[in-house]
């Protein structure tokens, strides 16, 4: 079985047999929903591979390898009329470069569309009566080109792949300056005036469909009246998975090479746990809750299975690593803080009355319902995901699986304990996870835990007492991480169970409950709490109330764990408890 990670030419795919997973069967779906549509998926979420099969499906060049590309798959069965009888262009917005002024972006615009143009001529030239020459306005040589097109008896199919990559990443890198994105997409803007005239080769004058992917729907909102034409397609149950994998193909995957590298069923049921935590998840539709796997990381995971018969040391795919950024981005706007801490609070639920499809960059900057709409970003970006609905028919959203929590982890450190470097943790970190210390740990956290009391904190105090900890814990290249897992019909705090291809290591598995006492409880003043040794702290009836309690969940959490590992699980369960934020103590609970 050949992987085709980063493989986007489905030509290149389908005749050197590479694993193809058939999504063929929603072409008709696809024609029926309209004609000019807009597809938003996450980045690397084979967006790019759907496009390049539609454009072989359509191209009346490619009439003569119908049968060799599509004749085992779905569609081949039962084609629909339209096959082989476009002329078909694909412009992909990911290559124009975002550095510069507004001239050469411009001219950077301007200079791929002319060579994709030009290409386009030079493969359809026979159809066509007069030559074709682009003018140093691509605008221009578009509309000559169309102009053209209408002397056949073909029509385009205009393809757009990343629709606003450029845009997005000029606009995220001058969150407040943000002029050179004004010039872009406003009035007169170089984007908007080129989907204006999509707009108006669409009309009757050559142009019959058009297929435009991209990330989020900020920037078509801005461009507003340049292209308000396009029919949104991404929200319907019927192409929730037109990109992202089912569980059920991810499982058959596993089968076929745990076959090829001998794996026992345990190893291939562990391998299957593995990605569903990591990459599955995703869910784009209300109306359809079935989740579906991110493919690229899905195809990282599963090339480096088929080839080494191993997991890949790193879980995240450094292709994902870019989406830090728009962490970063999301972090600078108003409210921006507030909606990553309030992903990633499982004590509440993160929800919005709607998913905003027609909000802009000056919207946010503004904080015209900020929360709201950024949480809606952030569902774009792939960094939230739907979770059903609430009890008021609101829309409820959550981080989709560890790869991005990781991220998420990554970013709430740099905002909450911007002076702590890593060298400062990783020893502290090491004696907690091989030898079950968590006191240096908290040597490193008591004296930054007041960060938590901010009165405009959001969470309740027991979860920003586990957020602390998790900061500097999570760790995917050791670990699955689940907080607030269900065992035996309880909740607990926090699961960290070692790799199964880290178990050579010098690794406990951890089980940790967390409690916090106010001081209010306790009869303590903050002065007074910060002058008791920590035996003076254990000593006090309110902390000994707490650990029992404590210990008392973790027993009851330990058995279906037991269960689920069996023998190699190294278990060692640990309660934490916070005096208001001022002191933090702890405790090893062993087995009743």
């Amino acid at each position: 079985m050949k992987i085709p990670y980063g493989i986007s030419d489905f030509n290149a795919l389908i005749e050197e047999e590479y694993l193809y997973i058939d999504r063929t069967d929603r072409i008709p779906l696809i024609e029926d929903a309209g004609k000019q549509l807009l597809l938003l998926r996450p980045r690397r979420f084979g967006k790019s591979l759907l496009l390049n099969m539609l454009s072989n499906y359509y191209d009346l060049a490619k009439t003569e390898q119908f049968e060799n590309l599509f004749g085992q798959l779905k569609i081949g069965q039962n084609p629909t009329k339209k096959h082989n009888q476009y002329f078909v262009m694909t412009w992909d917005f990911s290559a124009v470069l975002p550095m510069g002024s507004t001239q050469e972006l411009r001219l950077a615009l301007y200079n791929y569309m002319n060579a994709k143009m030009q290409s386009f001529y030079r493969t359809y030239q026979t159809y066509f009566q007069h030559p074709f020459t682009p003018q140093e306005d691509a605008i221009a040589s578009f509309t000559e080109l169309m102009g053209l097109i209408q002397t056949t008896d073909h029509k385009l199919y205009l393809f757009i792949d990343e629709y606003d990559n450029f845009a997005n990443e000029v606009m995220a890198a001058q969150v407040r300056e943000n002029q050179r994105y004004t010039e872009l997409v406003y009035g007169e803007g170089l984007l908007k005036s080129v989907f204006k005239n999509i707009k108006i080769a669409a009309t009757g004058n050559g142009l019959d469909r058009v297929f435009i992917t991209g990330v989020s729907p900020v920037v078509m909102a801005d461009m507003s009246s340049g292209y308000n034409v396009v029919e949104n397609i991404y929200h319907l149950a019927w192409f929730n998975d037109l990109c992202g994998f089912q569980e059920q193909e991810i499982e058959q995957l596993l089968k076929q090479i745990s076959q090829k590298c001998q794996f026992t069923e345990a190893q291939q049921q562990q391998a299957f746990i593995v990605m569903k935590q990591f990459y599955n998840g995703y869910c784009f539709s209300s109306r359809n809750q079935t989740s579906v796997y991110n493919p690229t990381l899905a195809l990282y995971f599963l090339k480096a299975l088929a080839q080494e018969c191993q997991y890949p040391e790193n879980l995240l795919d450094h292709n994902l690593a870019m989406d830090r950024n728009r962490l970063n981005y999301i972090a600078q706007i108003p409210h921006g803080r507030e909606v990553i801490e309030n992903a990633l609070d499982e004590a509440g639920t993160l929800t919005v009355p709607k998913l905003h499809e027609r909000f802009g960059v000056e919207d946010m900057l503004k904080q015209k319902q900020g929360e709201n709409e950024l949480a809606s970003l952030l569902y774009y970006l792939g960094a939230l995901t739907l979770n059903g609905k609430s009890a008021f028919g609101e829309l409820k959203l959550r981080i989709p699986n560890l790869v991005i929590r990781s991220l998420y982890f990554e970013k709430l450190q740099q905002l909450l304990l911007p002076d702590l470097q890593p060298a400062d943790y990783l020893l502290a970190k090491r004696q907690f996870l091989s030898e079950g210390n968590l006191q240096p740990l908290c040597d490193l956290i008591e004296p930054r835990f007041n960060v938590f009391s901010n009165r405009d904190y959001r969470w309740n105090v027991e979860v920003a007492v586990k957020t602390a900890f998790l900061m500097l814990l999570f760790d995917d290249r050791l670990y699955v991480i689940d907080s607030e897992p269900e065992l035996n019909h309880h909740y607990a705090d926090l699961v960290m169970i070692v790799r199964p291809d880290a178990r050579q290591y010098e690794l406990l598995d951890h089980l940790l409950e967390f409690k916090f006492l106010s001081l209010k409880s306790v009869g303590l003043t903050a002065a007074e709490v910060r002058t008791l040794s920590h035996e003076q702290i254990h000593a006090l009836p309110a902390v000994q109330q707490a650990f029992a309690d404590a210990s008392n969940q973790l027993q009851r959490y330990q058995p279906p764990l037991a269960q689920q590992y069996g023998e190699v699980l190294r278990l060692q369960m640990t309660a934490v408890v916070a005096l208001g934020f001022e002191r933090i103590v702890w405790q090893t609970i062993t087995t009743a």
